[in-house]
């Protein structure tokens, strides 16, 4: 049972894999179910065996990309010093990704609203991506850097402006003007969030 069920994850992963590769390069209208197959090799009863059709495929697909970025967001932020450079890191990393990642511009930014609509598409990010802002931002509230209220709806806001930073950026990839105004735009809503760090005390509290 248990090598039953490794071959069945085995399966949906190869599925997975297969139709991130074509979404991201043919756009979801343009892969059909019978593309998806043929890049498997698989039977349609295998297919359908784990996914009720082609949209529930790009569903899973977007979550594991979603994934992947939450991933590269977190190693981005590990190195900082202190909460507030660990997100300015997170952010400078989520809009690389916007402008080098083609399977994120494609997949996340361009077809997901479309496909599984605008309400499920905020929901997917607000779950792979808020958790982390509000996470940072709650350590830079701990550090005296913001006030408690604010987390909440600071978390929200700075996600839509990432959001629409970020669609910018994957309309017009390479577009390094773009890139460096991106950037500053973000660094200096980042700048309105906090206050300056406080001096260090004479006794060194």
């Amino acid at each position: 049972m248990n090598q039953r069920a490794d071959r069945g994850q085995a399966t949906r992963r190869h599925i997975i894999e297969a139709a991130t590769r074509l979404f991201a390069e043919a756009g979801y209208e343009t892969v059909s179910i019978e593309t998806i197959l043929q890049a498997c090799g698989i039977s349609r009863g295998a297919l359908y065996h784990h996914f009720a059709g082609k949209e529930a495929v790009f569903t899973a697909v977007l979550e594991a990309v979603e994934e992947r970025i939450a991933a590269r967001l977190v190693s981005a932020a590990s190195g900082a010093a202190d909460p507030v450079a660990a997100l300015r890191a997170g952010c400078a990393a989520w809009l690389d990704l916007a402008d080098e990642d083609p399977v994120v511009r494609r997949v996340v930014l361009t077809e997901a609203p479309g496909v599984i609509g605008w309400q499920a598409w905020r929901a997917l990010d607000e779950r792979y991506t808020l958790g982390l802002i509000r996470s940072a931002l709650a350590a830079a509230s701990a550090a005296g850097r913001m006030r408690a209220e604010s987390v909440e709806v600071s978390a929200h806001v700075l996600l839509a402006a990432l959001a629409e930073v970020a669609l910018l950026i994957a309309r017009s990839p390479g577009d390094a003007t773009l890139m460096r105004n991106g950037r500053e735009v973000v660094d200096r809503f980042l700048d309105s969030l906090f206050a300056p760090s406080a001096p260090p005390r004479p006794d060194g509290r």
